[in-house]
């Protein structure tokens, strides 16, 4: 097993951002700024950001391209809007091109998913991408990341969701245990004086305006996935100066990014997969009606959870592990099991074998506590997905993708559950006016999608694509969250958009793709 491999993240630990169909726009704010517009967030008497010059981050993993990559902290502001705050430091790599003799001029900034995910993690799929093939690649950790200060990792999060797998989806226990923790990681971080309000999507954006000021870079192109798609677009939207060209893969647009939306994406990539199985005879004929399955065995797991031994995936002892309506759906919507193993797994199932879910469940048991940046991740989606909206409006919105499961799994967002009582502890303002505002502008864009992501549904990159005119959608079959390291037609079509951000893109190695044959079990 490689020792970087694309990571299916458990609920509460990383949610890879949200979108789905939902009620009208939230409009934007008297401060917000006007689609295109120049905005600095920062008062004349903030603290200048500036780089200083450090040791490369040490993983426990090393990764090779930072043994030649320059590397330091940015220093900014905590929070832009009250002068004579404290300052934070956020960890940059500054990785050379892999074809020095002739580099690309302009370097790509890329911004990683989550939010919280940890960004240095990401280098090697970027590499093996070809990110770095000819031009300098630059990775920052988002405020509040692992080697960042502070870091609003919270690992009593960690704990709860390694013993979470022991209970039911949706339980009261669950609730009470995971609020429990959010309560306790709030004390500590606001005991150590983190302002929690800060830590959002203008802020991040304005971070990375800073970096680029503060590497001397007068232009740069953007990469961004996931919820680094939903900053890559406000990036460019409140500081489009130096921006040469912006591609944002599994895309989540500022304007549709809610909870209740979810729900969508979700309905969209379930439908793709099984629409895909429709398609190939061998998966038709084995499995014919894998709606009706799915529905069934949600339906019968809420009312009948099992409760089971299984190991995790990487080995270890035996846990105990709860599967009930809310974790299949959970887990099938983090591609645990791969979607080309999803026909077969919901087959099993209904025959009585659930194995490959409970090891997909028991994968969970194993965190890597203190990695992720929970205190992000609540902070952004309590400020900037969940106002406006309530538990009733989540489970409308599921009750619409799914007419007829219970309503216990459909009360939950996809991969937050419980969030609305998270956010009350969290405690957060209400920031959503100010982000769910659309990006109009006239740079060059690149939208890429996977028809299976049922996290960001493919559908949505079109939504974003209204506000911009030389932008170009590109949806790759059978390929579900983060595109790019998964497809290597996707990496041409960022390569050549990238080569020359103002003709069309090579997108020929697309037509005629289809998705893999999916695995056929024996009757």
């Amino acid at each position: 097993m490689p020792k970087h491999s694309i990571r299916a993240v458990t609920a509460v630990a990383a949610m890879a951002c949200l979108t789905a169909a939902g009620p009208a726009l939230a409009g934007p704010a008297p401060d917000a700024p006007a689609p295109g517009a120049t905005t600095s967030t920062a008062s004349p008497a903030s603290p200048a950001s500036r780089f200083v010059p450090g040791a490369c981050p040490e993983p426990p993993e090393p990764i090779e391209a930072l043994s030649g990559a320059r590397c330091g902290v940015l220093e900014v502001p905590e929070n832009r809007s009250r002068p004579g705050g404290r300052t934070i430091e956020l960890a940059v790599a500054v990785i050379p091109a892999q074809t020095p003799a002739k580099p690309a001029k302009e370097p790509v900034v890329f911004m990683a998913g989550g939010p919280g995910s940890d960004t240095f993690d990401d280098i090697p799929f970027l590499v093996d991408s070809g990110l770095n093939k000819d031009r300098e690649l630059i990775v920052m950790g988002q405020r509040g990341n692992l080697y960042d200060r502070p870091n609003l990792a919270c690992p009593e999060v960690d704990r709860f969701n390694a013993q979470s797998v022991g209970l039911g989806y949706d339980a009261k226990e669950a609730e009470a245990l995971l609020l429990k923790a959010v309560k306790e990681c709030r004390g500590r971080l606001t005991s150590q004086g983190v302002d929690l309000s800060a830590y959002n999507t203008t802020e991040n954006a304005a971070d990375f305006a800073d970096l680029r000021k503060a590497l001397g870079i007068p232009l740069w192109n953007v990469y961004g996935y996931s919820y680094g798609s939903d900053l890559a677009l406000t990036y460019l939207r409140r500081h489009p100066e130096g921006v040469r060209a912006v591609a944002v893969d599994s895309v989540a647009p500022p304007q549709y990014t809610t909870l209740p939306w979810t729900w969508s994406s979700v309905a969209e990539g379930i439908d793709n997969v099984f629409d895909a199985c429709a398609a190939q005879p061998a998966c038709k004929d084995r499995y014919p009606d894998l709606r009706r399955t799915l529905t069934e065995q949600v339906r019968r797991l809420e009312a009948h959870p099992l409760t089971l031994n299984a190991s995790p995936p990487g080995g270890g002892e035996p846990v105990k592990v709860v599967l009930d309506g809310g974790a299949l759906l959970n887990l099938i919507v983090a591609s645990a099991p791969r979607p080309k193993d999803l026909p077969a797994a919901l087959t099993e199932l209904a025959d009585g074998n659930p194995e490959r879910f409970a090891q997909a469940r028991a994968a969970g048991s194993v965190q890597n506590t203190g990695a992720f940046a929970h205190g992000l991740t609540n902070s952004v989606a309590c400020a900037e997905w969940a106002p406006g909206y309530s538990e009733t409006d989540v489970r409308n919105a599921g009750r619409k993708a799914f007419p007829g499961w219970p309503d216990t799994v459909l009360g939950q967002a996809p991969q937050l559950p419980f969030q609305y009582p998270v956010c009350r502890v969290w405690d957060v303002p209400d920031r959503a006016s100010v982000q769910r505002v659309a990006t109009a502008a006239s740079v060059p864009v690149l939208l890429v999608s996977g028809t299976f992501d049922m996290k960001t549904g493919a559908s949505w990159a079109k939504e974003a694509a209204r506000t911009l005119p030389r932008s170009t959608t590109v949806q790759v079959p059978g390929i579900g969250h983060w595109v790019v390291p998964q497809s290597p037609c996707a990496q041409r079509v960022l390569a050549s958009f990238l080569d020359r951000p103002t003709a069309p893109p090579d997108t020929a190695c697309v037509d005629g793709l289809e998705p893999q044959p999916f695995t056929i079990i024996p009757e």
